[in-house]
C-alpha cells in the first residue's frame, strides 16, 4: 500500500517562500510524481510532474518559481515555491503513478491531476 504524506504548508505573505515535502512509503517499482494542487471553487489541476525518466513538467502559471525534486535514497519528494502569490493558495497535494499509462503522452492527464495514488494535502494561503 502507497502512502503518501505531505508537510511544509501554511500561511505566507506574497513574494514569500515555501517548500513542501512529501514522504513516500510502500512503492515499489517505477512511479511518476508530483504535485497536484485544489483550489475552493476550482478544479484539480497538476502543478508540476517528474516522470520515470527524470523528465519534469510544471504548470504554466508556476513555471520559472516553483521546482519539483526527489531524494530517491529519502523516498522523499519536494516542491520548493517561489515569489508565491495570492492565486498560489489552495491544498496541494503529493501524487504518484506506476500505471505508466500517459509515459507516451508526457504529461497526459498528470497536468490535470489524475493520478492513481495522493496524499492527504497540505494547505498554502498566500496572503496579498
Amino acid at each position: 500500500q502507497v502512502q503518501l504524506v505531505e508537510s511544509g504548508g501554511g500561511p505566507v505573505q506574497a513574494g514569500g517562500s515555501l517548500r513542501l515535502s512529501c514522504a513516500a512509503s510502500g512503492a515499489s517499482g517505477h512511479f511518476c510524481v508530483g504535485w497536484v494542487c485544489h483550489a475552493p471553487g476550482e478544479g484539480r489541476e497538476g502543478v508540476a510532474t517528474i516522470a520515470t525518466d527524470v523528465t519534469t513538467w510544471y504548470a504554466d502559471s508556476v513555471k520559472g518559481r516553483f521546482t519539483v525534486s526527489q531524494d530517491n535514497a529519502e523516498n522523499t519528494l519536494y516542491l520548493q515555491m517561489n515569489s508565491l502569490k495570492p492565486e498560489d493558495t489552495a491544498m496541494y497535494y503529493c501524487a504518484a503513478d506506476d500505471r505508466g499509462l500517459w509515459a507516451p503522452y508526457f504529461p497526459g492527464a498528470y497536468s490535470i491531476g489524475l493520478y492513481n495514488y495522493r496524499g492527504q494535502g497540505t494547505q498554502v494561503t498566500v496572503s496579498s
